[in-house]
């Protein structure tokens, strides 16, 4: 989109130089400045696809930290980041706005190597508070006088890094000011004790009417009725921070205000700079409505929340091709499902994404059974570690990424104790437009060390179905990872099969080299090898490994003294991966003498954001990849 035709469309937005523009402008301006950026991310996102009910949700949050704070001196901490493409358009990136989260755009989230405002790079949830208060440390033995405000979803208020943070924050009586910006949902509705704690609300038209009609008839009694009213007032405080998450957040020795509508952008504005005035540790509750100003996001933020492309007009999905195929995610959910009407031990749980990862037809189907534990991945492990100490099966559905906050969890509290743990790693390897926050790129190297821990990946839609089997009917913990996005179209089977531990599968004979392929890659290496064979002549074998650990030992050794070159094939990081694993097999067995050995997988590097495709042609990990480096071996001599 030009300059000039951003300037025809959204006047008052084209015309921000400055994040502080907007201190000049008055109440009208303001208001159609927020139409023009709500107009501005759906337009965007539609295209693009993204976090959009979040961002719709706080325009005037956003308007209104802009109004008080200058981000330029004042450092504004977004939580996750869902929630900052208002604050990204008006800090110098409406022009590249239109490729958010395309290859060579812009993130989807703030980034501190994008922009000077964005203050600290996020992408996963509950750190604003503890960096947040790190700057403010910082500041003040600086001897420097800015502010410092934590943006932080109620989502993101459940997971207890939250409360570390706030908990150093207010023992260490800093200058700090957290917004909890609450629409009583993260992704999914919120779950728990505390999400129910932040919901209580005494601001029902009735008992504010109610107050109201009691406080005249007070201050109509002769002599005492002025003082009886401000008794009164006080004692409704009193009770108001019983009953509102106001006790809590004092207990942490924060001043708390709130809770204030998230929309009244005068309101909002007002109490920041009060805020701004005060020292010490402060918390400003706000109450916004996720998808605010768009009709179909607003009644369905669930689906909103990360949305991909869709008619502006009607929030419909864009069908681009018709494809009936399933994802991975809806083959474990289904099998899962089928697996647990025979096996009552068989228990789901997730973190805040039942739909994300699959298990909300579990949640249906057998609600006893299953438990959303909101963002707090670390509990959900050692929760699945607890139930199967007497004899349950548990299942903890979880994205790679997500999955790291977990490491010690799955050391300590599942794998020392040889605990039956099942954990589903989805979104693994390269996910796409969420870029290097999201991607699963190290699972592999961070689990396949511990002892106990048996590690699968499936090639296709049966192989997840007959791994999940294998996994349940195992004694131990399990790690079980699959990529995002479609199966190859393989039909599932109906009941799945144990598959015999550590061994792999051939899936072509050749003899003259052999690809070794793990996982989502299996697919393009046989591609690979087929094109090869027809172009060249050179008949190289395909070996599905699909165990990680144990390793497909005989198999791998046996290829290995066979074959004259080995590639070994991975959506993984090369450090510490499934290729360092094969490498280290051969050469504890002196098996690497005359073989040619290589691998092919994500570099040393974080991956920035694009489609899966483009990110897979980027890294070579395509067919197309797999083929240049089977030629580079045949041309070297192997």
């Amino acid at each position: 989109m030009t300059s000039q035709i951003l300037e025809e469309l959204f006047p008052i937005l084209a015309a921000i130089t400055h994040p502080t523009d907007v201190q000049a402008m008055d109440e009208k301006e303001l208001v159609r400045l927020g139409e023009e950026l709500r107009r501005m991310i759906i337009q965007t996102v539609s295209s693009t696809g993204g976090h959009l009910a979040p961002s719709l949700g706080v325009v005037e949050l956003t308007l209104a930290l802009l109004r008080v704070f200058n981000p330029e001196q004042d450092r504004i901490v977004w939580d996750v980041g869902h929630q900052a493409y208002a604050y990204k358009l008006l800090t110098g990136r409406l022009e590249k706005f239109h490729t958010l989260r395309q290859l060579g755009g812009i993130s989807g989230f703030p980034r501190r190597s994008e922009s000077p405002y964005d203050h600290f790079g996020v992408g996963h949830s509950s750190t604003s508070i503890s960096a947040a208060l790190g700057m403010a440390a910082a500041r003040d033995l600086a001897g420097e006088k800015h502010k410092i405000v934590a943006v932080i979803g109620d989502g993101s208020m459940t997971a207890g890094l939250a409360y570390e943070g706030l908990n150093q924050a207010g023992g260490l009586d800093k200058d700090l000011i957290v917004v909890l910006n609450d629409n009583e949902m993260s992704i999914s509705k919120n779950v728990g004790a505390l999400s129910s704690f932040l919901s209580r609300k005494l601001s029902k038209r009735w008992v504010q009417r109610f107050k109201k009609e009691v406080e005249s008839i007070m201050r109509q009694i002769p002599k005492i009725g002025d003082d009886l009213a401000e008794y009164a007032r006080r004692s409704e405080d009193s009770l108001k921070a019983f009953f509102t998450p106001g006790i809590l957040f004092e207990a942490f020795r924060f001043t708390y205000i709130g809770p204030l509508n998230g929309h009244d952008l005068r309101m909002l504005t007002n109490v920041f700079k009060q805020a701004s005035e005060l020292d010490g540790p402060i918390l400003i509750h706000t109450l916004t409505r996720k998808g605010k100003g768009y009709e179909p996001a607003e009644s369905n933020p669930s689906h909103f929340h990360g949305v991909g492309c869709f008619a502006p007009e009607t929030g419909a999905a864009r069908k681009f091709v018709a494809c009936s195929l399933p994802t991975f995610t809806e083959v474990f959910g289904c099998t899962l499902c089928k697996l647990a009407e025979k096996d009552d031990k068989i228990v789901a749980i997730t973190a805040a994404m039942p739909e994300g990862t699959g298990v909300s037809c579990f949640s249906e189907r057998f609600p006893e059974r299953f438990f959303d534990v909101g963002i707090c991945e670390q509990h959900a492990v050692t929760f699945a570690a607890g139930l199967a100490t007497q004899n349950m099966k548990p299942v903890v559905a979880i994205y790679s990424t997500f999955m790291q906050r977990s490491y010690d969890q799955i050391i300590h509290d599942v794998c020392l104790q040889n605990l039956h743990v099942t954990l589903c790693l989805d979104r693994c390897g390269l996910v796409g437009e969420d870029g290097a926050t999201h991607h699963g790129a190290f699972d592999l190297s961070y689990l396949r060390h511990i002892p106990n821990l048996v590690i699968m990946a499936p090639r296709n839609e049966p192989e997840l179905q007959n791994m999940l089997a294998t996994a349940l009917d195992y004694a131990g913990p399990v790690v079980l990872r699959y990529p995002r996005g479609l199966g190859e179209g393989a039909p599932l089977v109906e009941e799945p099969e144990l598959l015999p531990l550590g061994q792999g599968e051939l899936l072509r004979p050749g003899v003259d080299g052999v690809i070794v392929a793990l996982g989502s890659r299996v697919g393009p290496a046989l591609e690979a090898a087929h094109c090869f064979f027809e172009q060249t002549g050179t008949d190289v074998a395909v070996f599905n490994a699909r165990f990680v650990k144990p390793l497909p030992q005989k198999q791998l050794l046996d290829l290995a003294v066979n074959q004259p070159f080995m590639l070994v094939v991975e959506e993984n990081a090369l450090q510490g991966g499934f290729g360092s694993a094969v490498l280290e097999l051969l050469s504890d067995h002196n098996a690497l003498h005359g073989l040619a050995f290589r691998r092919l997988g994500i570099p040393d590097q974080f991956i920035e954001h694009g489609t899966q495709k483009e990110l897979r042609a980027k890294l070579g990990l395509n067919k197309d990849g797999i083929l240049n480096v089977l030629q580079e071996m045949v041309n070297q001599g192997h």
